[in-house]
């Protein structure tokens, strides 16, 4: 059995090498985190920012269509009404 454990203490470093993560791998792998956080946040940052302007002119457009609907009802009305009164002048 001592046999067996010796060979495998001799060939364990060539069968799976040191998997021990030491500082400087760590150090790697937040660098390497922040490097493409530093590449993805600007393309996020726009996307969103395009997303929110895009509601803001969407809603400014219906209010504008809504105000100009209410604008041809108030110069129908205001039309009908000068009508009116150039008729009713006209009678008394």
């Amino acid at each position: 059995m001592s046999e067996k454990h010796d060979i495998l203490d001799e060939t364990q470093h060539i069968i799976s090498p040191d998997d021990s993560m030491d500082f400087r791998f760590l150090v790697r792998v937040g660098l390497g985190i922040a490097f493409v956080l530093m590449l993805v946040f600007p393309k996020i940052f726009i996307n969103t920012q395009i997303y929110f302007k895009s509601r803001e002119i969407s809603t400014l457009t219906h209010e504008h269509d809504a105000l100009l609907e209410e604008n041809r009802l108030i110069k129908s009305k205001v039309e009908s009404m000068k009508y009116k009164s150039q008729i009713s002048d006209t009678l008394f």
